[in-house]
């Protein structure tokens, strides 16, 4: 239930977007996002600048070419979306995220899922991936 107290502490309005972190939140998810690399270019976009930018994407439904311009540009945030995807780290955010509430609410945090039970991505023609029979057709 939404309680002043509540409401205080979930609100968004100090913020650019609605959809980007507060501090706290990115105090959560800081630890997990990989270190710049020691070679190479310098960053030009801050991480956290490009992860407000995921969640502007994901958050809307927009598509990536429609971020706004005071967000870093769509080739940036769409390839680190695609890096830290295919690199598994929104999965370690999502489990650490999920232990952390559950042992707050005084429930026993369980072992991390098998990546084999979780179902291989779509082929690339979602027809092909229905015919293969391995799943209903509401997937």
């Amino acid at each position: 239930m939404w309680t002043p107290a509540t409401r205080q502490q979930h609100n968004r309005s100090g913020l650019r977007y609605e959809t980007d972190l507060t501090d706290a939140e990115w105090a959560l998810v800081e630890p997990f996002m990989p270190e710049p690399n020691a070679r190479g270019r310098r960053r030009l976009w801050p991480v956290r600048e490009i992860l407000n930018a995921i969640f502007y994407v994901l958050r809307g439904g927009i598509p990536w070419r429609l971020l706004p311009r005071d967000l870093p540009p769509k080739s940036t945030v769409y390839d680190r979306f695609s890096l830290w995807r295919d690199s598994g780290l929104f999965e370690r955010i999502n489990y650490a995220l999920v232990m952390a509430d559950r042992e707050q609410v005084g429930r026993e945090a369980s072992r991390p899922p098998v990546p084999s039970s979780m179902p291989p991505p779509p082929c690339s023609s979602c027809d092909a991936w229905h015919a293969s029979g391995k799943f209903p057709d509401g997937l």
